[in-house]
C-alpha cells in the first residue's frame, strides 16, 4: 500500500495518491493532473477513483480533467449534485482499491455534502482518515460557506459538532489524519503548520475536539472571529460543480508572448488588470503605471482571488523570465483563466523601449521611527489576529484581504505609511492604492519584523471585536 500526500504550499492544500495492488485512488486533486498520471504510469498502476471530500471553494479541483484522461469514477458524499457524471455515494458506502477499502463517512458541517474517507488496510484495520475540510490539525472547517440561504453558519456549526462527535472522534487514537489544508488556508481560522497527525493527538490539542465541550460552546467558538470568505470562493464552487476547461487549453490560450507595442495596445484598449508578479524588491524600483503587484513567490493564488474578485477579469502579466507558464498555472488553480498574454522580455523590455515607468516610495523602519514623531498616519495590513497579537501603537488595522472596505480611511493628502509582517503584503496594498490614485502611500520595507528592532512604541491586547 502506498499513501502519498502531495502538498501545494501556495494553496496550503493536500492532495492524496493512494495505491494498492496496481489500483489507484486520488483524493482532492489539483487542477493540473499530470503528476498523478505520471505516478500511476511509473508504478504500472491504474487510477480507478477520484474522491472529492466536498465542493472546494478555495481552488479548482482536477477531478473533471483526471476523469476524462483516465476513465476513473468521480465520487462525492451524500447530497452532492454535479453537472458531470459522478457517483454520489451513500453514507458508509465502501469502495475497494486493490487490497484496501475506502469507506465514505458523511460529515456535514463545513458544507452539507462534506465527507471524510476512512481507509482500512489489507487486514481491515482502520489506517487513515482523509478528513477534507471537516477536521484540520488544530482546527475544523469554517461553517459559513453554505450555498443555500436557508442554512445558517450556526446550523452548519451544529452539524459539524455532531459529525465530529459521532463519526470522527469515535475512531481509534492511532488513526492517521490527512487533512485537505494546513496553515495559510482561508478554510479555517487557526490551522497547524503540520500536515499529518493522528486522531489521538487532535483529541488532546484541537480546541474543537474538547471532550467536555457542549454544542453551544462549540458553535460559539467555531463561529467567533470568522472573517468574511474571499469573494472568489463561490465562483470556484461553481466551477467544481459544473466543470471547467482543461489546464492544457488554458495555457494554450493564455501563454502568448506580447511585444511592448502589443502589450501596451491591449492595456489601453481593454479593461484589463496588469499583474506584476516579480519580487517586491524589484517592483518598488520600477513598474508599468497602473499595474498591481502580487508576487509569484508568496501566497500568490489566494491573494489574487481575494483582491481581483472576478475570475473572468482580463489579465496581462509581467513575470520573471521563465515563470510565465508557472504563473498562468497558478492563476488557473483558483479559476482565473482569462489571461490575455505576458510581456515578452519581461519588465526589462518595457524599460528598454523607453516607456513610462512608475515607482513605489519605500522607507526603512528606522525612518518610520522618525516620521512617527510627527504623528504620521500608519496602517497595518496584516490579518486582525496578527494585529491583535502586537502592533505599532499608532497604527490602524486595515487587513489586506478587505482593503476595499477601508478606502475612505486612507488620506488623500499628506503621506501615509503601510506595513505588513515582512514586506510582501504591504507592497501589494501600496500598489493597489497607488493604482487608485493614492500617490501619497509609502511602504515600510521589512514590515513588522523590521519595526520590532526599532524603538517605535508597540502595544497588545486589543479585542478583535473592536476591529472593523
Amino acid at each position: 500500500m502506498i499513501i502519498e500526500q502531495i502538498y501545494t504550499g501556495c494553496l496550503a492544500q493536500g492532495a492524496y495518491y493512494i495505491e494498492s495492488n496496481g489500483e489507484v485512488a486520488i483524493i482532492d486533486p489539483l487542477r493540473e493532473v499530470q503528476d498523478y498520471l505520471d505516478r500511476a504510469e511509473n508504478n504500472n498502476a491504474k487510477i480507478n477513483y477520484i474522491f472529492e471530500t466536498h465542493f472546494h471553494a478555495d481552488f479548482v479541483s482536477g477531478h473533471v480533467t483526471l476523469a476524462e484522461k483516465t476513465g476513473a469514477k468521480i465520487v462525492y458524499g451524500p447530497t452532492a449534485k454535479t453537472n458531470f457524471e459522478s457517483i454520489i455515494a451513500k453514507d458508509n458506502q465502501v469502495f475497494k482499491v486493490g487490497a484496501i477499502t475506502i469507506t465514505v463517512l458523511h460529515t456535514p458541517g463545513h458544507t452539507m455534502e462534506s465527507s471524510c474517507y476512512l481507509l482500512k488496510d489489507e487486514n481491515g484495520k482502520d489506517e487513515a482518515l482523509f478528513s477534507g475540510d471537516t477536521l484540520f490539525l488544530g482546527d475544523v472547517g469554517r461553517p459559513d460557506l453554505a450555498q443555500k440561504s436557508n442554512v445558517t453558519e450556526k446550523d452548519l456549526a451544529g452539524f459539524l459538532f455532531d459529525s465530529l462527535r459521532n463519526r470522527v472522534m469515535l475512531l481509534a487514537d492511532d488513526v492517521i489524519v490527512y487533512p485537505a489544508h494546513g496553515a495559510g488556508s482561508a478554510c479555517g481560522k487557526n490551522l497547524s503548520k503540520e500536515t499529518i497527525g493522528t486522531i489521538g493527538n487532535q483529541k488532546e490539542t484541537n480546541y474543537a475536539l474538547r471532550a467536555d465541550m457542549t454544542k453551544e460552546e462549540f458553535v460559539k467558538e467555531v463561529t467567533d472571529g470568522l472573517l468574511p470568505p474571499p469573494a472568489y470562493f463561490p465562483l470556484n464552487v461553481k466551477l467544481n460543480k459544473e466543470g471547467y476547461q482543461s489546464i492544457e487549453d488554458v495555457i494554450k490560450n493564455s501563454a502568448k508572448p506580447l511585444s511592448v507595442k502589443d502589450f501596451e495596445a491591449i492595456a489601453n484598449e481593454t479593461d484589463v488588470v496588469i499583474l506584476d508578479v516579480r519580487h517586491q524588491s524589484e517592483f518598488v524600483k520600477g513598474f508599468i503605471p497602473q499595474s498591481i503587484f502580487i508576487g509569484i513567490d508568496g501566497g500568490f493564488a489566494p491573494w489574487v482571488g481575494a483582491l481581483i474578485k472576478d475570475i473572468t477579469q482580463p489579465i496581462l502579466l509581467v513575470t520573471p523570465e521563465g515563470r510565465e507558464e508557472d504563473t498562468i498555472t497558478r492563476l488557473s488553480r483558483v479559476g482565473f483563466d482569462n489571461v490575455l498574454g505576458y510581456l515578452k522580455g519581461t519588465f526589462a523590455a518595457w524599460k528598454k523601449a523607453g516607456k513610462e515607468l512608475d515607482t513605489l516610495n519605500s522607507i526603512a523602519a528606522d525612518v518610520l521611527e522618525e516620521k512617527i514623531k510627527d504623528k504620521v498616519p500608519v496602517f497595518d495590513v496584516r490579518k486582525p489576529g496578527e494585529y491583535l497579537s502586537e502592533h505599532v501603537k499608532v497604527a490602524e488595522s486595515t487587513p489586506l484581504d478587505f482593503l476595499n472596505n477601508y478606502s475612505a480611511e486612507f488620506p488623500k493628502k499628506g503621506n501615509f505609511y503601510v506595513h505588513c509582517a515582512g514586506g510582501y503584503r504591504s507592497v501589494i496594498a501600496a500598489s493597489i492604492l497607488k493604482s487608485r490614485g493614492f500617490h501619497n502611500v509609502i511602504d515600510v520595507a521589512g514590515g513588522y519584523e523590521a519595526i520590532k528592532i526599532t524603538t517605535i512604541e508597540r502595544t497588545t491586547a486589543v479585542s478583535l471585536s473592536t476591529l472593523k
